[in-house]
């Protein structure tokens, strides 16, 4: 298959360089990054859309996507499959498919889960949202970028799917991080911490997939000095993207906005940038109440 590929940084690299793995043909550009090996460079993003038979793009916000969208769009035939993998938020992706549509494509915004590392090693969950034809086009290639991917629905609701999810595990880490560092001043050890807990009703992904302590669990970003798997402030964009979508839909989300201003805390007045998002723990624990 002919494709396009727009935004080939952290994370559109490595998907790139699985597809051309997989015999595809593939014909790149970004602004700044390299082109992995196997891609064709273009001189600019229209270039990159023009004839091909699925373009995808992994950009860094919903403004630069609704840019870029118009750049590619007018260079794209009727029936091409336009895959947006990017997170953004709801309305941007929902009037690019929008204008998509109108000009007869057949956009899917399809946001994805696994970071860096799902990228590289083709393990990716992508949760998209589109017509049923805008999803079968593309589908091929998120199997092969990824293990799986769900159809949530209408234009939107990939992205919808993706900061509802972001927002529970946000969430659920900075309450994994409390209850160790609760732990901490009771004189639990941590071992017996994540031996109940991971065995118990309190059982949770950021508890036994990715234990925010380090030398518990898993081996896990906590065991790699906090080395980003997943950045805070990634987790920041995402929280972000659910506060604006709730603001929009008129949802009560308290949990989700108390979460929202711990990372921003975090990321924008302390030291969390470039850490990952489990490093909320040595930030509780050296804290008093109040």
């Amino acid at each position: 298959m002919k494709i396009g590929f727009i935004g080939l940084g952290n994370m559109g690299a490595p998907m790139a360089a699985n597809l051309v793995a997989a015999g595809h043909d593939v014909t790149g550009y970004d602004v700044a990054a390299p082109m992995p090996q196997g891609v064709t460079a273009a001189a600019s993003a229209a270039e990159a859309a023009a004839g091909q038979e699925v373009v995808i793009t992994m950009l860094p916000n919903g403004e630069i996507l609704r840019a870029v969208a118009a750049q590619i769009i007018p260079a794209m035939a009727p029936g091409t499959g336009f895959a947006d993998c990017s997170t953004v938020d709801v309305e941007s992706a929902r009037a690019v498919a929008a204008e998509a549509e109108a000009a007869g494509l057949l956009p899917v915004d399809a946001p994805v889960s696994g970071g860096v590392g799902g990228a590289a090693a083709g393990t990716l969950t992508f949760m998209a949202g589109g017509s049923d034809a805008a999803f079968a086009k593309a589908e091929p290639l998120f199997e092969i970028m990824g293990q799986k991917a769900v159809h949530c629905g209408p234009s939107g609701n990939g992205q919808a799917a993706k900061i509802c999810n972001n927002m529970i595990l946000g969430v659920t880490m900075i309450a994994t991080c409390e209850a160790f560092a609760l732990a901490d001043k009771l004189g639990l050890s941590r071992q017996a911490m994540f031996d109940v807990v991971s065995t118990s009703s309190g059982y949770s992904w950021t508890m036994n997939a990715y234990c925010p302590a380090p030398g518990i669990g898993p081996i896990s970003p906590a065991d790699n000095g906090y080395q980003p798997g997943f950045a805070s402030d990634l987790m920041l964009k995402d929280l972000r993207l659910s506060q604006q979508a709730a603001e929009a839909a008129d949802a009560d989300t308290p949990m989700g906005q108390a979460a929202t201003e711990l990372y921003a805390q975090f990321v924008e007045h302390e030291d969390g940038a470039g850490k990952d998002f489990s490093a909320m723990l040595p930030r509780l624990e050296s804290r008093r109440r109040g």
